[in-house]
C-alpha cells in the first residue's frame, strides 16, 4: 500500500502553519510590549531607573532574537523565492537577532550592574548565554559553508541537514531560556492571582506555541 502523500498537502499544510506561527509571534510581542510598558515602567537602555534598563533584556531577547531567527528559519523554508533570496533573507535576517540579542544580554548585565546582583547564577543565564555562544557559532557556520568562501556541493550538501538540526534545537533551547526567566521574573516579583500574572502566562503561553509552529512550519515547507 502506497502512504505518499503529495508534495502539494504538505505545503498547504505547512502555509497555515505558519499563518498560525506568525500570529503566535506577534501576539507574544504584543503582550511583551503590554506587560513592559502598562505594568513595568516602560523600556530605557539608558534610564537611571534598573528596572527600565533590565526590560529592555526580556524584550529584544524575544522580539530580537527568538521572534527574528524564527522568521529567518520560515523565510528559507516555505518562502517560494529563488535560493540567493532566500540565503539572503535567511542570513540578514539572523544577523540582526544575533546583534539585538547582543544589545538584549548587554541590558542584563547592566541592570546586574546597577541593582549589585551577582552575574550568571541562574539555571535562566546559564540555558541562555549558551544558546547565545552556540548561535554566534552557528552563524559563522552557515556564513562560511554556504555564503563565503562557500564549500563545495558535496560538502553543503552533507552538512546542510545538520545545520537545520542545529537551527531547530537552538530555537528549543532559546524558549526554555525564555520560559526559565519569565518563571525566575515571576518568583522575584512575587505574584500571585492577579491581572500581571495572567498576562505573564499567557505570554508564556505564546511564546512556547510560536517555537512550535515555527519548528512544524520548517519541518513541513517545501525545499525549493
Amino acid at each position: 500500500m502506497d502512504y505518499a502523500i503529495p508534495r502539494e498537502t504538505f505545503w498547504r499544510t505547512a502555509s497555515r502553519i505558519t499563518v498560525s506561527a506568525h500570529i503566535f509571534g506577534i501576539l507574544a510581542n504584543i503582550l511583551m510590549l503590554v506587560w513592559l510598558l502598562h505594568y513595568r515602567e516602560g523600556l530605557d537602555l539608558d534610564s537611571a531607573n534598573p528596572y527600565r534598563v533590565f526590560n529592555v533584556h526580556p524584550f529584544l531577547m524575544f522580539f530580537g532574537f527568538i521572534f527574528l531567527s524564527g522568521e529567518a528559519m520560515m523565510a528559507y523554508k516555505t518562502v517560494v523565492a529563488d535560493r540567493i533570496t532566500q540565503k539572503f533573507v535567511h542570513g540578514f535576517l539572523n544577523l540582526s537577532a544575533l546583534v539585538l540579542g547582543i544589545v538584549g544580554i548587554h541590558a542584563a548585565f547592566k541592570f546586574h550592574n546597577k541593582a549589585n546582583i551577582v552575574d550568571m547564577y541562574s539555571l535562566h543565564s546559564w540555558i541562555g548565554i549558551g544558546t547565545f555562544c552556540i548561535f554566534i557559532l552557528q552563524w559563522l557556520f552557515g556564513f562560511s559553508l554556504f555564503v563565503f568562501p562557500k564549500a563545495s556541493a558535496v560538502t553543503r550538501a552533507r552538512l546542510s541537514p545538520w545545520h537545520v538540526f542545529g537551527g531547530r534545537t537552538l530555537l528549543y533551547m532559546a524558549i526554555c531560556a525564555a520560559e526559565t526567566g519569565l518563571m525566575q521574573k515571576f518568583t522575584f516579583m512575587q505574584l500571585t492571582n492577579n491581572r500581571e500574572s495572567y498576562l505573564i502566562n499567557f505570554l508564556a503561553l505564546a511564546i512556547l506555541l510560536f517555537g512550535i509552529t515555527v519548528d512544524l512550519s520548517v519541518s513541513l515547507g517545501r525545499y525549493t
